[in-house]
């Protein structure tokens, strides 16, 4: 051998020493010095009850350091236009590989975001019909509904080699594919102009009807400035002052010595709100929206966005509208019997990505479902396509619960698709609870052994079969089965669903039985949410808690969502003879130096944001002279510190005494969030946490049917037993609970299951099966009835 590979050979070995990912002395949030090995290129699962630090250890301390890492490496200039990290809490990481996150955030809620233009698809078929329509209407944009037509006339001005060329272009057209009556959005609004302004009302006296438009602030003096007359009733207005009022285009005013923008009500308002997607408001905003603006499908284009030009232009006698909105399995299909050797490379990247979609179980959506509308688990799906046909290796994948949202037959073919990805050559983690992905794994890190501060250390480290021996809550939990009841609810009436056509039902009728548990299932796409949501929720009296995001910010907590901190700051002020806002961290008691957030943070322009806890009120966010004040022998800042479960015991008695705040607390221990402290920032609760938060705000409204949409998302196999108990609770006071859920536990819990298929899409729609569980793993005849039977045993 000669020098030079033995030199080789030596350098390889001493490289492939670097076999692991070393985790020392992590403390993100819960963590308690933490220190593990991973092994790279293979699938590690991160178990664990909700709360106890997967996520912590996952995806803030060595995803984020990874991430933090590889923005170093960009020019500082570059780094000064990316978001900002700070380096997590931890010791020592070595062995870091590039960290591809995969979250069950939702896509964004623009309106104009689509399945197609979210990932490439619909940038791939403009090509192909900017290349291959007849008749030819021009480039890739002219099928682009986000970009408008525009002509231009004048002199151009170009600057070549340091001398500038001047043209004179006379209606040059740059061509764009947007419906020009829509704007590209599909639907146009009609404005119910008496839920704008009460026009027996003057402005000064409270005309405006939209929420914010108060007379008191700067909008008074703005259309006061801008020549409206502020004390003649509406109705009395001429029309060229109505006009103003309402369609005023943009003008600059003076008041009181500032210059500001002067707009007319209905401009403004298709700006701030018409423009966002209905879900996305704030729901006092979302209320006005829904009672004065209908929208109805464009007339122009029928909803499909495009221009009459770009209808026009077909391949294979199809327009590009007509291909989106196909089911995603149809438009493979179709793209297969194409035959256009001249674009054949393209053809084959569509087929490609096309194909991904099914091999992901997504092949039921068509391109142009609005990416809004995706649950948690089909956006990350959505996400993870871009991965699969990817050449790189040697990367680190983190998923975030892949299996939300899946059916036991859809979890098989996920599971499948990480170890492909782990074969490939990369390092797959994953945050998951299912034992279907748990027993995939080639090595298993168990967290706990509880959650929030009884959590946070490493209870196991191993591989699969040692975790079943292991006595760990996960261990033991691992292959618990839930048994049919020995004897069903019998149902005190029925919700009558007649005819549902919502997305792919097809004509669907139903008995939605009420006074029982009730499990709504089937595959991904089969029509659940469609049935629930579309003909079952907005009903009187149902109350639906579903996996939508809390909004709020580092400055909101459990105490501020559930409404707690209303009740025990007027027990503070009435105990103590002061005003309630003093003892609000958003108000008048906050510490001056942080207004209240318990930390500073300090820019250092391109370098990582600092947090430091603020030295004045040392993190407790409130004024020393405030925390003087007492309830009970503690001040407001211990009581925030506390626990739900100790916070339960310190107003249920003595002199603290606050019934109203004690109730709140039962319904958080009920939901199994007894270790949160009652201060504890919302942006810091997983997603599973998030939603029983919302199930415990929402209980105290007085529904009679409960909606829920699963929710054993997030949560662990010791938890669900706790959950199924909640729902025996819910539904022992007199109330009707409808699940839509996958997990067999809450489907041999149930009462009675409607079961939709047989497949998705176009394939689902139907109710394949209605009856008890046991007259489902009986029956056999469906895809869940066969899981079923296999977990119970049957």
């Amino acid at each position: 051998m000669g020098t030079a590979a033995r030199a080789t050979a030596t350098a390889g070995q001493a490289a492939d020493r670097h076999d692991v990912i070393r985790v020392q002395g992590a403390r993100e949030n819960n963590l308690r010095d933490v220190t593990v090995e991973l092994p790279k290129r293979r699938l590690t699962v991160f178990t664990g009850v909700s709360g106890s630090g997967k996520s912590s250890l996952v995806f803030a301390t060595i995803a984020a350091e990874s991430q933090r890492l590889i923005n170093e490496t960009y020019p500082a200039f570059l780094q000064g236009f990316m978001p900002t990290m700070a380096r997590p809490d931890v010791d020592h990481l070595e062995g870091l590989t590039t960290a591809i996150v995969v979250d069950q955030e939702r896509m964004g809620a623009n309106p104009r975001s689509t399945v197609g233009t979210a990932t490439d698809a619909n940038a791939m078929l403009r090509i192909l019909f900017s290349r291959l329509g007849t008749p030819h209407i021009g480039p890739p944009t002219a099928f682009a509904f986000n970009i408008p037509t525009r002509v231009a006339s004048g002199v151009m001005r170009t600057d070549k080699g340091g001398r500038e060329e001047k043209s004179v272009v006379k209606d040059a057209v740059y061509q764009g594919g947007m419906c020009s009556r829509c704007e590209g959005m599909g639907a146009v609004n009609d404005i119910d102009l008496t839920a704008i302004y009460d026009e027996s009302r003057s402005l000064a006296d409270g005309a405006l009807l939209v929420p914010g438009y108060s007379m008191d602030g700067w909008y008074g003096r703005i259309f006061a400035g801008a020549g409206l007359p502020m004390d003649r009733p509406v109705g009395r207005f001429t029309a060229k002052q109505l006009d103003k009022l309402l369609h005023g285009a943009p003008e600059k005013i003076r008041v009181d010595g500032v210059n500001l923008t002067y707009e007319g009500v209905l401009t403004k308002i298709q700006k701030s709100m018409l423009s966002k997607d209905l879900e996305a408001m704030q729901p006092h905003v979302r209320r006005f929206v829904e009672r004065a603006v209908t929208f109805t499908t464009c007339p122009d284009c029928g909803g499909t966005r495009l221009s009459k030009e770009a209808l026009s232009s077909k391949v294979g006698g199809r327009n590009i509208a007509e291909l989106c909105s196909m089911q995603i399995t149809d438009l493979g299909a179709w793209l297969r019997e194409l035959d256009a050797p001249s674009v054949a490379p393209l053809l084959g990247g569509l087929q490609h990505l096309l194909d991904s979609f099914t091999d992901i179980g997504l092949g039921y959506l068509s391109l142009d479902r609005p990416s809004g509308t995706l649950s948690g688990g089909e956006a990350q799906r959505t996400k993870m396509i871009r991965h699969l046909g990817s050449s790189l290796t040697d990367v680190t994948y983190v998923f975030d619960e892949p299996t939300i949202g899946l059916h036991p037959h859809d979890i098989e073919r996920m599971n499948r698709l990480l170890v492909q990805l782990r074969d490939k050559g990369n390092t797959v983690l994953v945050v998951e609870h299912k034992p279907e992905t748990i027993a995939i794994a080639d090595h298993v890190v168990d967290l706990g052994p509880g959650a929030g501060t009884a959590g946070g250390t490493v209870c196991f480290e191993g591989d699969v079969a040692a975790l079943r021996r292991s006595d760990t809550v996960t261990g033991r939990h691992l292959d618990d089965r839930v048994e049919f009841k020995p004897q069903v609810r019998e149902r005190t009436g029925v919700l009558e669903v007649r005819g549902a056509a919502t997305h792919n039902l097809r004509d669907v009728d139903v008995d939605v039985p009420l006074g029982v548990l009730c499990v709504v299932t089937g595959v991904a796409g089969s029509g659940k949410s469609s049935l629930v949501h579309g003909s079952v929720a907005k009903r009187d009296g149902v109350v639906v808690v579903d996996q939508g995001a809390i909004k709020g910010s580092r400055r909101s907590n459990p105490a501020t969502y559930t409404g707690l901190l209303e009740p025990v700051r007027k027990a503070f002020a009435k105990a103590n003879g002061v005003k309630p806002a003093l003892f609000s961290s958003n108000s008048e008691g906050a510490c001056p130096t942080c207004n209240g957030a318990g930390v500073v943070f300090t820019e250092l322009g391109v370098m990582a944001t600092v947090e430091s806890v603020c030295e004045e009120c040392e993190g407790r966010r409130f004024q020393a002279a405030v925390l003087e004040y007492t309830l009970g022998g503690r001040d407001i800042a211990q009581v925030l510190a506390l626990p739900v479960q100790e916070a339960l015991a310190f107003f249920s008695e003595g002199e603290a005494r606050v019934p109203a705040a004690t109730a709140i607390l039962e319904r958080l221990v009920d939901v199994g969030l007894g270790y949160l402290t009652l201060g504890q920032p919302l942006t810091t609760l997983s997603g599973g946490e998030r939603q029983r938060l919302k199930l415990a705000t929402q209980m105290a409204d007085k529904g009679e049917v409960y909606v829920l949409d699963e929710p054993t998302t997030g949560l662990h196999l010791a938890d669900v037993a706790n959950l199924l108990g909640l729902l025996d609770r819910l539904v022992d006071s007199g109330r009707s609970v409808v699940v839509i859920e996958h997990h067999q536990a809450v489907m041999a819990h149930a009462d009675w299951v409607v079961d939709l298929g047989p497949g998705a899409g176009h394939d689902g729609g139907r109710v394949v099966f209605e009856g008890t569980p046991a007259q489902l793993v009986a029956d056999r005849s469906t895809l869940t009835g066969q899981h079923l039977a296999e977990y119970v045993g049957a």
